[in-house]
């Protein structure tokens, strides 16, 4: 075998379709798009159209609802709070409202109100009063000799 000998199986390679190239390559004119309609279109594709097949947006079940009216919430860690308290940043001898939390850093902002979760240790007596919190929140702050206040939601500014 010399390298001038080199060329590819037969059947390997196959010639490009030349469109458009006059009516005597057999792909002339309309370049076998047919006449007219939508798909004849320069730029057109029919997006998740699956040549008749049952589309997969159409063959997966829809799942689970979106609640229209559903409150979100700013979260806070008791742990996050108990460090804010030591770097001085929050005032535990007064009581520690969602405004203080904002204006510390701590919530970036308020939401339909700030919910209180029991990650993390809090060891200072602090009167925290929040739209919500945990059962379990409640109990750690009540363990340190705090307070935890619920109070009724107010709409976000």
């Amino acid at each position: 075998m010399k390298l001038h000998e080199l060329r590819d199986n037969d059947g390997a390679t196959k010639r490009k379709k030349r469109i458009g190239r006059g009516a005597g390559s057999g792909m002339g004119k309309t370049g076998g798009r047919g006449i007219k309609g939508q798909k004849s279109r320069s730029g057109v594709a029919i997006n998740g159209y699956e040549g008749g097949q049952m589309p997969l947006y159409q063959r997966l079940p829809k799942r689970g609802f979106n609640k229209p009216n559903r409150k979100s919430f700013a979260v806070v860690n008791l742990g996050l709070i108990q460090k804010f308290v030591e770097a001085g940043k929050l005032d535990a001898s007064s009581a520690i409202t969602e405004d203080a939390l904002v204006a510390s850093g701590l919530v970036r902002r308020k939401l339909d109100g700030v919910r209180v979760l029991a990650k993390g240790d809090i060891s200072t007596k602090i009167d925290l009063q929040v739209t919500g919190a945990s059962k379990s929140a409640v109990d750690a702050v009540e363990k340190a000799g705090g307070s935890l206040t619920i109070t009724a939601a107010t709409a976000a500014e």
